[in-house]
This record gives structure tokens, C-alpha cells and sequence, in this order.
């Protein structure tokens, strides 16, 4: 950094004084490319999610693996994050909060749908309904209960009975986490630990009433020693909220992480309808994002019930230590091979997450702070820093080569530049725009190939999709008996255009289940075309990589063939913008993989 900011004052120094208008235009380019390169990309962060329902205890796992018991909310009885929180790293001695509001025209939209499912004039007197208590609650805490007998109309024109800062962001700072912790709470609990919390009264109980806007809360705590410093924890939800827009940032938080854990307990894991549902979205999320990896992470490793566990097994003698590590390692085995089958449904055989060692761990914060029956290492805590530290270095590594490279090539061209001052281009060169130009088409005809695969799967995936669409409609409607209020749960998934997340029935979203038969056909096939941020191979990246060496040669035919000085530097340095402007194109391409990909419940919601 230090030789790059000397550079670019030097580079600066030359312009100032009278030069050709080539050199001073080309000097001005490699200048700005110079200043491109000045961001401290070892800060770039990296994002690891930490996926799971509530309850499953993310943040309990994410206060032992940043050294910090009970920062975060947690509860022995009930669950407690309500919202996607963002936990990171800071130079600075204070820890911070920021909580983000909705927008005005962001929470407009989401009153007018409350206002609906609150509807106190329906006939269907269920009062023991989630929907409309939800509702009701929520307006009610933004209004004041005399609020509820007021139109859509008359709730827009009334001041809300709680603050909002007109940043839409309320920001808490202390010295200590213990302090921030205690204010932070109430914001980011969900509604059933808000209700069994201990009730306030004055303005900071009218602070924390803005729960029904909040989007999202990031978090900032001074440097750690056990985690690297640019590692970006994301509390993610498991089943997403039934407002769009906190939906959308659920799905976004997703997408932009490099690293996916899917979070549940030990109990939950066997059998459990939820949990099969959050790890088929955490592998759909692999596909579609930017993740490198995914693993499970079964947490309260250490519950165990001794006495069934000797019966079942036929081990009278076994003692609890040794009985937890050998049913974690039997869990370890049977979710591994569970996990990879659902795997291969979706990627090509030669993937690497098929073939990694560790795709499940079996942790416990509880005995990592109190050491009743396992050690430290025995509660797999220090084994996910170890991951995650070894993950960070693979990363940084590569990027800081690259990044390197490039300085490198830009400071000799300058120096080759300086040395030869004098020795100006006076010859005829030949023009290989032509050339260079077939590249790129041939680059486009390659990436039409590359699709062309998909169409058949894609074909037979819509078939099928018409084909079970009525019966897939029907598992929805028919999937509760008996439960007052369902109606009232499907009216919210109409209004919401087809989703909506209920405390009692899950995330119902009828745009990807009429989806599914489609992605089921394609989604090895879509693996197969877009894995560019794997270090296995993808036909979308062959295709790229074929074309930056055949520029590559083109290249060095055309500085061979043309009378210039230093053709080992310019050559170098055409290789090095190469490498670049691929890079580049593959970040593009990562960020519109997401997209393509969601586009087909995307197109369902809208026709419907």
C-alpha cells in the first residue's frame, strides 16, 4: 500500500509537467488504475451465515464463536431473533448498533396489508388467530391501541406513537457489550420473547415499540482475537418474513455469503418437517448465491438422556461423555451422507463440497462455557474458528495475489516507460481490431453452446410443472386439519402475492412450490453452467478462461509483431488487464446468477 501511494504521488508529480499527449494520456490511465488498486482488499468482507429457525440456537453458537456469552439475545425457553442482525469487526473501542427502519413508502405498503388481515368487522370471530394478533399487535404498537377502528386512509395521516428518526436508522454506542447488549435487545427480540420480558414503562419502552419496522440490525464489536478481522457473521432467520421487503433482505443476506451454516439442534434435526425445509433453502441458496460452502451444524450437542441412550444401544456401562461423542459421531456419519445425496440432486458428481470432510459438526456452546462433560475442542467451537480462520486465509491469499500481480505488472510498464522516454513509436504497426474482435464473437457463440443443454431439462421441468400445479395448490390448502384461522393465513398468502411466514404454519410460498418440478429437472444442469465461484470447473467458466488465453496469445503475437520498446513489460501487463476484465466479468455474472435463477418464481408471482 505504502508503494502504491508513493507511486501515485510520483505519477501525479510527472502529469504536472509538460509531456506528448500520448504519454501524458497513457501515464494518466495507468495512474487510475493505480488508485483502483489503493482499497485494502484484506478488509473486503467475508460473509458467513449462520442459517437456521428460531430457536435453533444460532446466536448462542455466534456469542461462543466470537468469545462472547450472552451478547446476543438468547433464552433457554424460547426463541429470540426476529430480524437478520450482522455482527463485524471495528479498529474502534466502542460497541455499536445500528437498527434499520423501513421506509415510510416501505412500511405504507406493509400497513395496508396489515390493516386488512386485522379486519375486526369479519364474520369468522377466530380471536385466538396468529394472523390477526399479528396484525394487530404490530399496528398497535406503531399507533396506540385506539388505532385499530382507523381506515388504511386515516393511519397514514396519524403521527405514530413511537419515534422515528428521520435517517430510518437509530444508532446505540457504549463502551461495554454488556451495556449495548441490554439496549439492544428489545429490539431484535421476536414477539413471543417481547412478550415474556419483564415490562417497561417511559420513553425507552417507547423506543423499542418500533420492532414492526425494523428491517434489519447490524452490529459492530471491537477487534477479536479469534476471528479475523473482515469476517462478517450474518444471524439469518430460517424461514424468511412475510414483508417483502425484510424478505427480500433475507434472501439477499443469503445470496452474499460465502460460507452457509444451516443451525439446528440435536432434537431437531430427526425428523423434523422444518428442519428438511431449511436445508433444502440452504442448498438452493449454494446454487444460487455466491457460496463456497455449506455445512450443517447441529448445536446442544451435550442433550442427551443417558439412561435411553443405554437401553437403545445395549451399553449399560457407557458414561455420558462417551456417550454423546459416540452419538454425535453417528449423527456426523448418517446427516453427511443424507446432505450429499441431496447434493448430487442439484450439482454435477465432480463438485467439490461432495468430497470435503467436515460437511456436518456437532457443537456445544453450553459446555464450551461451562465444561461440565466435554472439553473445549470436544465441543467442535475451536474447530469452526480453525474452519473459518483457514477459510479466510484461502481466500485473502488468492485475492492479494491477484492484486499484487496487478501492481506489479502497472509498476514496470511505468518503469520501462521511464527508462525508454525517449523512444517514441515512429512505425506503421498493423491493426488487429479485427482479430481481437473474432475473439469475442467466438466467446459469444462458446456461451451459447454453454446454454444450450439447459433447454431440454427446462422443457421437460415446465411439463411437469403444469402437470402437478393443481396438486401442488391442494398440498398447501389441505396440508393443517382442524386449525382455526388457516383461512386467515391463506388470505394473507393472497395478499402477499403467494407468500407469507406464519409463527404457526411455516413459510408458505406458493410461487416456489409451483416452481419446484422445474428446478428439480435443471438444477444439476444450472450447477454445472454457473459454479464459477468454485475452484472446480464450470462450462460458463471454461468458456471464459478459453477465451482470455486465446487473448493472451493474440496479445503477445501483436506486441511481438509491432516495433516497440520493452515488449516483456506490455505483454505482461496485457496479461495481467486480461486477468482482470475476466474477474471482473465473473463478479457480474455472480451477481446476475441469483436473478436467472429466482426468475422463474419470480415470473409465476407475477402472472398470478
Amino acid at each position: 500500500k505504502e508503494a502504491l501511494v508513493k507511486s501515485e504521488e510520483k505519477l501525479s508529480q510527472f502529469l504536472g509537467k509538460p509531456s506528448l499527449p500520448e504519454t501524458r494520456k497513457w501515464m494518466e490511465y495507468l495512474k487510475d488504475r493505480l488508485t483502483g488498486l489503493k482499497p485494502d482488499i484484506l478488509l473486503d468482507p467475508i460473509y458467513i451465515g449462520l442459517f437456521g429457525s428460531t430457536g435453533a440456537g444460532k446466536s448462542t453458537l455466534l456469542n461462543a464463536i466470537i468469545d462472547k456469552n450472552f451478547f446476543l439475545p438468547v433464552s433457554g425457553t424460547t426463541a429470540c431473533t426476529s430480524c437478520v442482525v450482522q455482527v463485524n469487526t471495528s479498529h474502534s473501542r466502542q460497541y455499536e448498533a445500528k437498527i434499520h427502519l423501513l421506509t415510510d413508502w416501505e412500511w405504507k405498503e406493509e400497513l395496508r396489508s396489515l390493516v386488512a388481515l386485522a379486519d375486526l368487522t369479519d364474520e369468522d370471530d377466530d380471536t385466538d388467530d396468529e394472523v390477526q394478533k399479528d396484525a394487530v399487535s404490530k399496528i398497535s404498537a406503531v399507533y396506540g391501541k385506539g388505532a385499530l377502528t382507523k381506515s388504511y386512509e386515516e393511519l397514514c395521516k396519524m403521527e405514530p406513537v413511537v419515534h422515528i428518526p428521520s435517517s430510518r436508522c437509530i444508532t446505540l454506542k457504549e463502551k461495554n457489550e454488556k451495556d449495548l447488549s441490554e439496549k439492544l435487545c428489545p429490539y431484535i427480540w421476536n414477539e413471543s420473547a417481547r412478550r415474556g420480558a419483564k415490562v417497561k414503562t417511559g420513553e425507552e419502552d417507547k423506543k423499542t415499540q418500533v420492532w414492526p419496522l425494523i428491517k434489519h440490525v447490524e452490529v459492530t464489536v471491537p477487534r477479536l482475537q479469534v476471528v479475523p478481522e473482515g469476517v462478517v457473521f450474518v444471524d439469518i432467520p430460517g424461514m424468511g418474513d412475510s414483508n417483502s421487503k425484510r424478505d427480500a433482505m433475507w434472501k439477499e443476506n443469503i445470496n452474499k455469503c460465502s460460507v452457509i451454516w444451516v443451525v439446528n439442534s440435536i432434537k431437531r434435526i430427526l425428523g423434523d418437517k422444518n428442519h428438511a425445509m431449511l436445508l433444502k433453502e440452504g442448498m438452493k441458496a449454494f446454487q444460487r448465491g455466491l457460496c463456497r460452502d455449506i455445512s450443517l451444524v447441529v448445536t446442544k450437542s451435550d442433550e442427551i438422556n443417558l439412561a435411553e441412550y443405554q437401553w437403545e444401544n445395549g451399553k449399560e456401562n457407557i458414561n455420558k461423555h462417551d456417550a454423546i461423542l459416540e452419538r454425535n459421531v453417528n449423527v456426523k456419519q448418517k446427516k453427511s451422507e443424507m446432505m450429499k445425496e441431496n447434493l448430487k440432486k442439484k450439482l454435477p458428481c465432480d463438485s467439490e463440497v461432495l468430497h470435503k470432510a467436515d460437511l456436518v459438526y456437532t457443537v456445544s456452546a453450553w459446555e464450551y462455557w461451562n465444561g461440565e462433560t466435554l472439553s473445549k475442542e470436544e465441543t467442535e467451537i475451536p474447530k469452526l474458528r480453525d474452519y473459518i480462520q483457514k477459510f479466510y486465509i484461502a481466500q485473502k491469499r488468492n485475492m492479494l495475489k491477484n492484486y499484487v500481480s496487478e501492481a506489479l505488472a502497472i509498476l514496470s510498464l511505468i518503469q520501462s516507460r521511464r527508462t525508454n522516454q525517449d523512444a517514441q513509436d515512429q512505425h506503421e504497426n498493423p491493426s488487429y481490431q479485427n482479430d481481437f474482435m473474432q475473439k469475442i464473437m467466438d466467446l459469444r457463440e462458446a456461451i451459447e453452446r454453454c446454454f444450450t443443454p439447459i433447454q431440454q431439462p427446462l422443457d421437460e421441468g415446465v411439463a411437469q410443472a403444469k402437470k402437478l400445479c393443481c396438486n401442488n395448490i391442494d398440498k398447501i390448502i389441505n396440508r393443517v386439519h382442524d386449525s382455526r384461522g388457516f383461512h386467515r393465513t391463506l388470505k394473507a398468502v393472497c395478499q402477499k402475492n403467494g407468500l407469507y411466514v406464519s409463527r404457526a404454519f411455516g413459510r408458505i410460498d406458493v410461487n416456489n412450490n409451483l416452481a419446484q418440478p422445474i428446478y428439480e429437472k435443471i438444477d444439476v444442469c444450472f450447477g454445472g453452467i454457473f459454479r464459477i465461484q468454485m475452484d472446480d470447473s464450470s462450462t460458463l467458466k471454461t468458456c471464459l478462461h478459453t477465451f482470455k488465453d486465446a487473448m493472451k496469445q493474440q496479445l503477445q503475437r501483436a506486441v511481438e509483431q509491432y516495433q516497440v520498446v520493452d515488449k516483456r513489460n506490455k505483454v505482461n501487463f496485457l496479461d495481467q488487464q486480461t486477468n482482470f476484465i475476466i474477474r471482473e466479468t465473473e463478479k457480474v455474472i455472480l451477481e446476475k446468477k441469483a436473478e436467472i435463477y429466482n426468475s422463474l418464481t419470480e415470473s409465476i408471482q407475477k402472472a398470478l
